[in-house]
């Protein structure tokens, strides 16, 4: 397609934001960025807040839409009236109907964070962290009426070992952006191949309560766990009617009744193995290491976090 692409872009997190940014880089021209409506937060959580890709794009000069839906009649001319050659969508959040979908003249691209077939859907990034997966990656695909179902044009892979959700994010919206400036680089190039009908999964939604860590789990599924939810919304203990988050932990030998603190060291005993939290963060207050935690709150060995 090469350079000089009218591209209409759709993201709303940080994710989104490197492509944004590489698309401009590229000498694109970006006539529009669609992202979620401005939400209640700031400290108080009442200020209206505009996500990362709005502020971006102000920052670029792209002009910026917030509706929040594209179902109705009117927004959907808006979006046609735009006259496209391309969407490129990243983390947008809302579903785009058949209308929007078809309205640029060579559809709508999107950046999806896994290696499709496998972890269509919301939350590929932990759900490959959580199920132990040794590779993670980023697809191009061309976009259709169903969920992450459409044909690929480009795909890239990186190793999981050991990172957590925040480091694959980051490292993910690089690879991402890169592999989508490519492929516009050269679209003929990248001939569209359907997804492979095996190995289909399906990453749903973090749900907030998969974050409480259960003692009775093995150690290195809940290991796995504190990386899929680091920094946020990031796995957690309570001890004394306390909440704290567990931001990094090493594995280590030990065993004991699941939850038990065994030492001085904060090791906790787990279903299988034990664990030695290695950066943690108590209820409002900012992350720190465990030994800083463990100097403002006594927890003794024999102490059960539930």
């Amino acid at each position: 397609m090469g350079v000089g692409v009218k591209i209409i872009f759709m993201g709303t997190p940080d994710f989104a934001v490197p492509a944004l940014k590489a698309l401009v880089a590229a000498g694109h021209e970006v006539v529009a960025a669609y992202t979620q409506p401005p939400r209640p937060g700031g400290r108080r959580g009442k200020e209206l807040t505009s996500t990362p890709v709005h502020r971006a794009a102000e920052e670029l000069g792209i002009p910026v839409r917030h509706p929040s839906s594209l179902k109705g009649a009117e927004e959907q001319a808006a979006f046609t009236a735009l006259n496209a050659d391309l969407a490129v969508v990243a983390a947008y959040g809302l579903i785009l109907p058949q209308a929007v979908l078809d309205a640029p003249s060579h559809g709508c691209l999107n950046i999806h964070a896994s290696l499709l077939p496998r972890w269509r859907g919301a939350a590929p990034i932990q759900r490959a962290i959580l199920a132990g997966d040794e590779e993670a990656g980023a697809t191009i695909m061309q976009m259709e009426a169903g969920l992450d179902t459409g044909p690929m044009l480009a795909l890239a892979r990186t190793p999981i070992d050991g990172k957590t959700a925040g480091e694959l994010i980051e490292e993910l919206a690089e690879l991402g952006a890169n592999l989508m400036v490519e492929v516009l680089a050269n679209l003929p190039a990248h001939a569209s191949e359907p997804q492979p009908t095996e190995g289909v999964t399906y990453a749903r939604k973090i749900d907030k309560a998969e974050a409480r860590i259960d003692w009775s789990q093995g150690a290195e599924a809940i290991e796995r766990q504190i990386r899929a939810f680091a920094p946020t919304p990031g796995a957690w203990f309570e001890l004394e009617g306390e909440r704290c988050k567990v931001l990094a932990a090493d594995l280590v030998d030990g065993s004991g009744l699941p939850g038990t603190v065994l030492d001085v060291r904060l090791t906790i005993a787990c279903g299988t193995g034990a664990l030695r939290p290695v950066r943690v963060q108590r209820a409002g207050k900012p992350a720190m290491a465990a030994e800083d935690l463990l100097r403002g709150w006594a927890i003794a060995p024999g102490a059960r976090l539930t």
